[in-house]
């Protein structure tokens, strides 16, 4: 391992991390900004394709979750928002609080800001967007009730670092939930998610969004990351407490809820 990847990634590559959307050699996160800079205008139509319109469903069922576990947070952290579907959707669940979604693609969050400024005034001066990796988040430490990541952890650089920055970030109390595809574990199951997930979804993607690689990765880095007990250990390992998780499903998708230790 050169010096580079050394200063980049912190320690030894392990699961969704050996994954990259593009080539060998250079930092995740440099390609994976390229690749949903690339995905952007069509990531909206993609994301209700692949899922059936069901990531509507996942993701109301973790917020679910959320709001019986945190009724009035004040500050919201929305990581690798994306184009901000979960960032307007936790602003209907919490109207008086101040959300702020961050993400490294500035294609996609250029979405986001569109969005925002056919928004209500009052969407308006609440929610707002940000371009920041999460690895190193330009926020104090203890500032925030709340942090969510949908479908985003598998894509960063260094899981363990990414975790630790929010903990740093989260409020003594705070809750993080952590939304992500998994592989479903019964035998015939699996068999099924993958040839949907490994033929279909390339070729659809390629043709909507012309970048077939793109998803490709996809599948291969579901597959790779930590799922279920292994993902809620190391969140445990990283300093989060009463670290859970639920599937959904038939087990495509799966949730975690974890909260910053008291002071």
């Amino acid at each position: 391992m050169d010096t580079r990847e050394n200063r980049v990634v912190g320690h030894r590559k392990e699961g969704a991390e050996k994954v990259n959307p593009y080539r060998e050699g250079d930092p995740k996160g440099e390609q994976v900004k390229e690749m949903f800079d690339s995905i952007a205008p069509a990531y909206d139509f993609m994301n209700t394709a692949m899922t059936f319109g069901l990531h509507r469903h996942w993701r109301n069922v973790a917020l679910d979750a959320v709001l019986e576990e945190l009724p009035e947070p004040k500050r919201i952290l929305d990581i690798a928002t994306g184009t901000g579907d979960l960032a307007f959707e936790l602003h209907k669940l919490y109207p008086a609080a101040r959300i702020t979604g961050v993400d490294l693609s500035e294609g996609m969050l250029k979405i986001a800001h569109e969005k925002l400024l056919r928004a209500d005034y009052e969407t308006r001066q609440l929610v707002d967007f940000e371009c920041q990796d999460c690895l190193q988040l330009q926020y104090a430490s203890d500032t925030f009730d709340l942090v969510t990541v949908a479908y985003g952890v598998r894509n960063f650089e260094n899981l363990r670092k990414g975790y630790s920055e929010i903990l740093r970030v989260l409020r003594p109390g705070g809750l993080l939930c952590v939304i992500e595809l998994s592989v479903p574990e019964e035998k015939y199951l699996s068999k099924a998610y993958h040839l949907y997930a490994d033929k279909l979804i390339p070729a659809i993607g390629r043709r909507v969004s012309g970048d077939s690689r793109a998803y490709r990765y996809l599948p291969e880095s579901i597959a790779a990351a930590p799922q279920r007990k292994a993902m809620a250990q190391i969140m445990k390992d990283c300093g989060f407490v009463r670290c859970r998780w639920r599937s959904l499903t038939m087990g495509v998708v799966t949730f975690y809820l974890a909260k910053k230790k008291d002071a």
